[in-house]
């Protein structure tokens, strides 16, 4: 295979970066895929940071967006998935921030009351059960979760059984 020159990659690179919005990990992990390592590496990030092809705060905000609007993520999932990506702290806890509360229920509610309709138990609390670890799973609060399943099943309160 043939080695990559270091402008060449910082051209290809800038590409990458202004087809979607990056973070510096898969900035890296592209560079270190095409066979550059090292201080060239760390070259070309700090010229997309400069020239602000990479702008991790920018990144946060519209992977918090995308994944509560596409994926339907909540929360919690969301700011793991982005301190996997190495998002410092700060960064995540703001642009979680930025997340409309009305929005942030509807989109569990619509999820809890499509999964309801295809969960079957033997009573309503074991159907409770099973919609809180849904969830859970998809990274919503279980506080949030148990408000929104009172609202489905009309007022009674199957959460004292968990805790």
């Amino acid at each position: 295979m043939k080695q990559i020159s270091e402008s060449e990659m910082l051209h290809r690179a800038a590409a990458y970066c202004s087809a979607s919005e990056r973070c510096i990990q898969d900035v890296e992990k592209k560079i270190k895929a095409a066979g550059l390592a090292g201080e060239e590496s760390d070259r070309i990030v700090s010229r997309l940071l400069q020239e602000r092809f990479i702008d991790e705060s920018r990144f946060a905000r519209y992977f918090v967006n995308d994944k509560l609007r596409f994926n339907k993520w909540g929360r919690v999932k969301i700011n793991y998935e982005m301190q996997r990506k190495g998002i410092p702290s700060s960064i995540r806890s703001e642009a979680l921030e930025g997340i409309d509360e009305q929005e942030y229920r509807s989109i569990l509610l619509s999820l809890l009351k499509s999964k309801k309709k295809a969960t079957r138990g033997k009573d309503d609390r074991e159907v409770y059960a099973k919609l809180l670890r849904f969830a859970a799973g998809r990274g919503f609060e279980t506080r949030e979760t148990s408000r929104c399943l009172k609202q489905l099943f009309n007022g009674n309160d199957y959460e004292d059984d968990f805790e």
